[in-house]
């Protein structure tokens, strides 16, 4: 290392945990990314998605210049166009005609320009978030129970706890530094208890002493359930209840009904006695914390579902102290940033409440503002609608990706090709919703990005620029404080730096302190330009004259709650399950969530190829009995339809997936495989509070999809046409690799070999006429630039290891070897990717095993897979426990 290398904190771009990233920059502009050790969110780990960052550092695929209609322009024509046809509109149809959408990828600074624009300028609320798509439920079920928006607790009640309740959250594969630490305190304190409440057993279950397989939509009947036994059995904190709680009649009036399991069993499908031993638990131990995230607050019921969690810690007083709480673990990096400066439609700035006449006068008087908007505007999927239908005319879209992660995701697009205006910011040119835009704004990315975001348990961190910015590309504040300052209010809008942003942020949560809230960071109303590029990761409150906490900060141990009482509140909660039913012509569940090593829709994770190894396609997960009765093969395709939209993917058979429902990751959209837009399926059903759609709870038919041929391909170049009815790529050091199958097979596989590789290649075939199979390697300029391999069947192959040999250039005279699509000699095939980290496939973990590695220890010792960010080791877990019965494997530390 030499003394050229710049070492530079910030945070990492993906889920709520809000890691620490430590990055090394190089004179030549490398980048070398580690954790950062003295983070307190992750000291020092990274999962195999932030340990990747460096990979995305790239400019390919970059949006790079402002563009109209398809056509390069400079700044200052394109914020000219944006302004002038805002400030038309408005003029003509008014202030609720125009709307944002914005993202939980964006800064709090971005933020916050947003929101001042918006509803203290234009003066309408319709500016709302990609984050009601994740959080929106646990933001509504807060304030019904607090009075405010609060996350009570820390991730340091995670290593105290001694019962963690894990529900609706696939920790391992979601939060993965979150659930590493759940799992180093388990193997600390070996007593500690792990409930994980989920339909379908997952990669977390691997650290769960009790896994509650419950029914879909049924969450609110088991927690119901178990307050009415805490209840019963005497485990009420009666001081506590008495002097700061309210509500406890009609909540338990309306738990009555689950007060016997047998009820509590019917309405959630599992046994009694796996919820007694729940409950007992429950009522059994003080330390507490119930974690909780997508499978929760996506639903119909999600408001609901959270009230009913939060009553079994108010009536048990485990609230705000030591281990114990309940917990939201928020999907985006900065989901709570957004929230904590009114980024939903129905929100203010700092805490505060639009419905509130106080709230909006403090607001409006701090930022001098000409008016403040007085009524909610349109949630994410009611904004959408009303681009459809007209009453929007106007929509700038901000660092996401609508057309594919909304409801109806098809009526989206449509909405989105008949609206008069749209304008999109953005890191990336080319993706489904862009292809739609009138205006491109480039966006700075992470990495070149400078500001602040916060965590799921409240802790602000900066995220700092390390490389210079792409292109023309922009910050999101700035483009927004250039159209605000176009649109006629120059001096509300003048910040320079983000710097200058936070600063009236932080301000304005400690304005008029009489109103009391619980976000106030305003000791840094102050802070110069030099001590917030030095910012230290700090929880809030940070009030004022008050100094850095010795501790983690926590709320209401002491009993005070933002209510007008000063109470929590208990709320009554009935079940009500999803409004779709199975039926004969659709019966199957649809739940939908993320995979280990990609992102939403892969527009950043897409473009590192060491992410691509583990799960290269899109898939459903489906039970062995469904997958047997009708007739699909394991590693075969399927349509999954329903009226909406179909959509075709890998069959993953397992006897992991509860019968009746299947799994289909979010990633995949039309710009990496032919059909999987998954949000294409999910009806625009939402919580009649929260506005969160009901993302895990549809309906849908399976059935195999009658493919002749299979493919599995590598090419140096993207293909600009791919002449297959189902395709799925991702991007390998070297080039790319593909699935393919179709319906009929081609009239020529040399035709259809020059059209996938281009021209001016020479064909070396290997076919097999008898067995249906086929191999083509395509030569140019005395190198292999492309392999196909084709058959009746899913292709077997060494898909691993070809990605590898691909990786270098492979002369002519090796296409025949290359062929065999395995490895010859004492070579040996590594199998599927299982850790990612250290490049560590399934054959030589269980080689490994087989020779006396019994534990995931051991195969770390071995091969060091595991060893990094720990995201592979549950999966470790089950490789060593198929080779060795479970009495003599060691369980994963």
């Amino acid at each position: 290392m030499t003394d050229t290398v710049r070492t530079v904190l910030t945070t990492c771009p993906y889920c709520g945990t809000g890691c620490g990233v430590k990055a090394e920059v190089a004179a030549d502009g490398a980048v070398t990314i580690s954790g950062d050790p003295d983070h307190p969110a992750n000291f020092g780990r990274l999962c195999v998605k932030g340990a990747a960052l460096a990979e995305t550092l790239g400019h390919d695929g970059r949006l790079l210049h402002p563009e109209i209609a398809g056509r390069r322009v400079t700044w200052n024509a394109a914020l000219d166009a944006v302004a002038s046809r805002f400030a038309a509109t408005i003029a003509e149809h008014g202030p609720d005609s125009v709307a944002l959408y914005v993202s939980g990828q964006i800064l709090t600074e971005d933020y916050y320009v947003a929101n001042k624009l918006m509803k203290g300028f234009v003066g309408s609320a319709n500016i709302d978030t990609n984050s009601r798509l994740c959080m929106a439920s646990s933001v509504a079920g807060h304030k019904r129970a607090f009075g405010s928006d609060t996350v009570p607790g820390c991730y340091e009640d995670l290593d105290s706890a001694d019962l963690v309740v894990l529900t609706g959250s696939n920790l391992a594969w979601c939060h993965p530094i979150l659930y590493q630490r759940i799992a180093a305190a388990k193997a600390a304190r070996p007593a500690m208890k792990v409930v994980n409440i989920d339909p379908r057993l997952t990669a977390t279950d691997d650290i769960a002493d009790l896994h509650l397989g419950l029914e879909p939509g049924s969450d609110v009947a088991l927690f119901a359930g178990l307050l009415a036994h805490l209840e019963g059995t005497g485990h009420r904190d009666g001081d506590f209840v008495a002097a700061h709680t309210s509500g406890l009649d009609a909540a338990l009036a309306a738990a009555a009904s689950f007060a016997d399991l047998d009820a509590v069993a019917r309405a959630t499908g599992l046994a009694p006695a796996d919820i007694a031993t729940f409950y007992g638990w429950f009522g059994a131990t003080e330390k507490t914390v119930t974690v909780y995230s997508q499978g929760v607050n996506q639903s119909s019921a999600g408001t609901d579902k959270v009230n009913a969690i939060v009553n079994c810690h108010l009536l048990t007083g485990r609230i705000g102290r030591e281990g114990m709480g309940p917990f939201s673990v928020t999907g985006q990096p900065n989901a709570m940033g957004g929230r904590e400066v009114g980024g939903l439609a129905n929100q203010l700035a700092a805490h505060l409440e639009l419905d509130d006449p106080a709230h909006r006068a403090l607001v409006q008087d701090f930022w001098g503002s000409p008016t403040i908007a007085a009524t909610p505007g349109h949630k994410a999927v009611e904004l959408f609608e009303a681009v459809a239908d007209g009453r929007i005319k106007a929509l700038w879209i901000m660092a996401t990706n609508p057309v594919d992660s909304l409801p109806d995701a098809d009526r989206v697009r449509a909405a989105l090709r008949s609206c008069p205006f749209v304008v999109v910011s953005d890191v990336v040119r080319d993706t489904d919703t862009t292809a739609l835009a009138d205006v491109l704004l480039p966006a700075e990315a992470w990495g070149e990005k400078d500001g602040t975001v916060t965590n799921s348990e409240r802790r602000i961190t900066r995220q700092r620029r390390l490389v210079a910015p792409a292109g023309e590309a922009r910050p999101d504040w700035w483009a927004l404080a250039h159209v605000g300052r176009r649109l006629g209010w120059t001096s509300a809008f003048a910040w320079d730096r983000a710097a200058a942003v936070f600063r009236e942020h932080a301000a304005l949560s400690g304005h008029r302190p009489e109103i009391v809230r619980d976000f106030d960071i305003s000791g840094f109303a102050d802070l110069s330009d030099e001590d917030f590029a030095t910012l230290a990761p700090f929880q809030w409150p940070r009030r004022t004259g008050e100094p850095a906490p010795d501790g983690p900060k926590r709320f209401f141990a002491d009993g005070r709650f933002f209510t007008p009482d000063g109470r929590g509140r208990l709320i009554a909660t009935h079940p009500r399950p999803p409004r779709a039913k199975p039926s004969p012509e659709l019966p199957f569940w649809l739940n939908t969530g993320r995979v280990r090593d990609q992102w939403h829709t892969m527009t950043r994770t897409g473009l590192a190829p060491k992410l691509t190894g583990h799960i290269a396609e899109p898939f459903a997960e489906i039970a062995d009995a469904d997958a047997e009765r009708l007739g699909i093969a394991p590693a075969s395709l399927v349509t999954i339809a329903n009226g909406r939209a179909a959509v075709v993917v890998r069959a993953l058979v397992t006897d992991r997936q509860r019968p009746g429902s299947v799994f289909v990751p979010i990633h995949w959209t039309d710009r990496v495989a032919s059909s999987a837009r998954i949000g294409a399926l999910i009806a625009p059903e939402t919580d009649p509070l929260s506005g969160q759609p009901e993302s895990k709870a549809a309906t849908v038919a399976v059935r195999p999809f009658a493919a002749v041929w299979y493919g599995f391909a590598l090419t140096r170049t993207v293909p600009k046409s791919i002449a297959a009815d189902y395709w799925a790529l991702g991007r390998i050091d070297g080039g790319t690799r593909l699935e393919l199958a179709g319906l009929e097979a081609p009239d020529d596989w040399s035709d259809f070999a020059v059209n996938l590789f281009g021209p001016d290649v020479e064909l070396v075939h290997f076919a097999d006429a008898k067995a249906g199979r086929r191999r083509i390697a395509a030569v140019r300029d005395g190198a292999v630039v492309g392999l196909l391999l084709v058959a009746p069947t899913p292709v077997e192959a060494a898909r691993d290891w070809l990605c590898q040999r691909f990786s270098a250039a492979i002369p002519a005279g090796e296409a025949a070897a290359l062929l065999a699509a395995r490895p010859g000699g004492a070579a040996e095939d590594p199998g599927r990717r299982v850790c990612t980290c250290y490049g560590v496939g399934a054959n030589q973990i269980r080689k490994a095993a087989v020779r006396g590695c019994r534990s995931v220890a051991a195969i770390g010792d071995h091969l060091a897979a595991g060893t990094n960010c720990g995201s592979c080791r549950p999966e470790i877990a089950r490789i060593v426990a198929a080779v060795w019965p479970p009495e003599a494997a060691v369980a994963a530390e």
